[in-house]
């Protein structure tokens, strides 16, 4: 794990300024706002460190919120951009026009949502997603309480559930997907917006399972246990998949893969240190997004990302649902 990474991991949670190394000064000067999704985060730290290296005059501040609570600040108009672990909803999309924010929609990378256990589980190898469903679903609540009471054949002690906070994007996406709707969920877990929290709660109680982004599993493997996610109702067949850049990738990790992004407000676009940052951003992601522990996107999508910018396309590609099988891609086109 480099210094990047254990700095990232450590101050995961907290509002920070990232540190300012003087080397290679350009005559950018100013100040780049920044909040959100506890996912992005580490992406967002990474380029901001790297970027400043090169640019000390500009003071990059990295906030998490959660995407939920970035998108409450980017639409008021009190940060530049927000780091987000899904698309934007109708009604932050709404909030932001009423408040004339004008903004630019850009995926970052890939990420794949992990399903946890303490590594001394031993029975819990793989789950399915009419499981996962019977387990998170809001009638779970005071009925599912034991792992007996999801699978027969696993042990009656109880169930300890971790998951990430209502603000988060991780939340409003696995309840999407798993629950059927956004934000529909048990609500008898313990559940936090810094992943670390999480990662320390599941790390800690063998009787625990929780999800969260798979990339603070890439930097806590030695304290955590992946289970495979069987989705049943797929056409790909191919029984309980786990997380990897591979299966991310190929798209037979389902339904629990999915796209992360930066909106950047187009007003503050148009100040060069804000400019500078964003193109920084998706010319160096890359290369920081797998230093860090995600997926890189296809580098035709940071192409298109990158066009959508410099043309200052403002909007969301996903007003709509995307029909089946639709790529980023053909989204940005």
């Amino acid at each position: 794990m480099n210094e990047r990474t254990i700095r990232k991991i450590a101050m995961a949670g907290l509002a920070v300024v990232v540190a300012v190394v003087p080397a290679f000064a350009a005559n950018l000067k100013g100040r780049v706002t920044v909040d959100g999704s506890s996912t992005v985060y580490p992406i967002t730290e990474a380029v901001a460190e790297e970027f400043q290296i090169k640019n000390s005059d500009v003071r990059v501040t990295v906030g998490i919120s959660g995407t939920g609570g970035g998108f409450k600040k980017f639409t008021r108009g009190e940060t530049d951009i927000s780091d987000a672990s899904r698309p934007i909803k109708s009604s932050e999309d709404a909030a932001a026009v009423k408040n004339k924010i004008d903004y630019i929609e850009l995926p970052v990378a890939f990420d794949g949502l992990a399903v946890l256990v303490h590594p001394s589980n031993t029975w819990a190898e793989s789950i399915t997603v009419k499981e996962l469903k019977k387990l998170w679903e809001p009638a779970a609540q005071g009925k599912i309480m034991r792992w007996s009471d999801i699978r027969a054949g696993w042990p009656s002690d109880e169930i300890h559930l971790f998951g990430p906070g209502t603000d988060s994007g991780t939340f409003d996406y696995f309840t999407e997907v798993i629950c059927g709707k956004s934000q529909s969920s048990r609500g008898d877990f313990t559940s936090s917006e810094d992943d670390n929290v999480l990662v320390q709660g599941i790390a800690s109680d063998p009787l625990a399972l929780g999800y969260f982004g798979l990339a603070y599993y890439e930097h806590n493997k030695d304290r955590l246990k992946l289970v495979a996610v069987d989705d049943q109702d797929s056409s790909n067949g191919a029984g309980p998949i786990l997380p990897s850049t591979e299966t991310v990738e190929g798209g037979t990790y389902q339904p629990l893969a999915r796209p992360i992004f930066i909106y950047v407000s187009a007003k503050a676009a148009d100040r060069p240190e804000v400019d500078e940052f964003v193109r920084f951003y998706l010319d160096n992601a890359p290369e920081l997004v797998k230093e860090v522990g995600y997926i890189s996107l296809p580098s035709q999508v940071y192409q298109l990302a990158m066009d959508r910018f410099g043309s200052r396309k403002t909007g969301t590609v996903f007003a709509k649902k995307p029909k089946p099988g639709t790529t980023l891609a053909d989204l940005l086109k």
